[in-house]
């Protein structure tokens, strides 16, 4: 409403300048001497010439004689002869008497005058509008300020500041500007993800509750597996079967390291699980990967000799989720290969499944995701985005890529000059 009250000002405040550009310029173009007053007066100055008295002043003017004598002047400043007349562009008329010319009657010419004062009115209105104009311009941007400016920089400041995670700062509410719906709105908005982050903060913490009562529940079994398999090895005559006895031992201490850091992850963030590389002989390779291979789809392979970097935990980890995914989403025969780089053993290892489709690849190192081979089968997408993490800090690199048949992924482990 507002708005259209100083809009309608400044709109009437050109109107009336225009009106009065055209209303002075009409009355210039109208300034003419008055001839009719002209003729009066000097009809009169020869009916009376030479009784003064008797001599119009209604207009201005100077009477000279045939000599050039001024014989009666109106008003002081006034042309004295004809050529003073004809530089000032007064009027030159003849006075007669019985028929002969006794004199000349200059007449003044008002029109300078006149254009002078009209000119000092059209500058003035103009002025005048003008400065109308800027108190409306200056009314208008005070307006635009307070209902537009100062309420949006509010809202951008508000917008900041739950960006940042203060949602306990209401934004007051104020209809009376532009802003006045959207400002209670964004503190609905507020409201809402306060909600929400509250409803996260429960869920969040029922999980660490869950996965808390989960590992003290799992970690009783497991010790009772491992305490059954070291009875198991130590009674054992076959080979063989001590083998896998002592498969069984190993995997339980997995287990239950992983559960402990399954503990820590929900209480902390996922990327908060210490790994802790140390110098290793490049020997241990080939039983960690035998040991995650227990189909035994692998064929044969051989590891360069070299000092590694790792943990051994976690690249036994890495290898875990390479054969686990390998038999979930292909299930053939794998091939293993290892080379020795500039400065890193890469161990590559293949399936002969049907890949990943090509735009899928740069997904599966982040959390929670997972290829469309991964429909109908279970998982949570979190095996590769952790062995990639693992791999990082253990200053290596994965590399997934398709090879035509299957899924090849190279796992780069720093090696560590003599």
């Amino acid at each position: 409403m507002k708005k259209g009250f100083f809009a309608v000002l400044l709109i009437v405040s050109f109107l009336v300048e225009a009106a009065l550009c055209i209303v002075l310029y009409n009355k210039l173009e109208d300034v003419k001497q008055d001839v009719v007053a002209v003729n009066a007066c000097l009809k009169q100055i020869e009916n009376n010439y030479g009784d003064e008295s008797q001599y119009s002043t209604d207009i201005d003017y100077t009477l000279i004689g045939n000599d050039g004598s001024v014989l009666f002047k109106t008003a002081d400043d006034l042309s004295e002869s004809v050529a003073e007349a004809v530089s000032n562009s007064d009027s030159i008329v003849d006075v007669e008497v019985d028929g002969e010319v006794v004199g000349k009657m200059i007449v003044h010419n008002t029109t300078s005058n006149l254009i002078a004062r009209y000119k000092v009115l059209l500058i003035g209105g103009i002025a005048v509008i003008s400065l109308l104009q800027l108190v409306i311009i200056a009314g208008f941007y005070i307006y635009l300020r307070r209902t537009i400016t100062e309420p949006f920089n509010k809202l951008n400041d508000f917008a900041v500041r739950v960006a940042g995670g203060n949602l306990d700062m209401p934004l007051n509410m104020d209809k009376a500007h532009v802003f006045g719906s959207f400002t209670e709105a964004f503190d609905m908005m507020r409201v809402e993800l306060k909600k929400a982050r509250q409803a996260e903060k429960e869920a969040n913490d029922a999980k660490k509750e869950m996965v808390a009562k989960l590992s003290h529940d799992i970690k009783t079994p497991v010790a009772s597996i491992k305490s059954s398999s070291e009875i198991g090895y130590e009674i054992s005559k076959d080979e063989k079967t001590r083998h896998y006895f002592n498969l069984i031992n190993e995997k339980s201490d997995q287990v239950t390291t992983l559960v402990a850091n399954l503990f820590n992850s929900s209480v902390n963030d996922i990327t908060e699980i210490s790994v802790t590389p140390l110098e290793y002989n490049s020997e241990i390779l080939e039983t960690i990967i035998r040991s995650s291979d227990y189909l035994n789809k692998a064929g044969a392979f051989e590891v360069p000799r070299a000092q590694i970097y790792v943990d051994k935990l976690r690249i036994q980890q890495v290898f875990d989720n390479l054969f686990m995914n390998s038999y979930k989403y292909a299930d053939t025969d794998i091939d293993v290969e290892c080379e020795k780089g500039s400065g890193y053993i890469v161990v590559s290892i293949r399936d002969k499944g049907p890949g990943v489709a090509e735009n899928e690849l740069p997904l599966l190192r982040e959390k929670y995701k997972r290829g469309s081979n991964s429909e109908g089968k279970d998982g949570a997408g979190l095996g590769l985005y952790l062995t990639d993490y693992f791999m990082n800090e253990m200053d290596g690199k994965l590399v997934i890529e398709n090879a035509a048949p299957g899924l090849k992924v190279s796992v780069y482990i720093r090696t560590v000059e003599g």
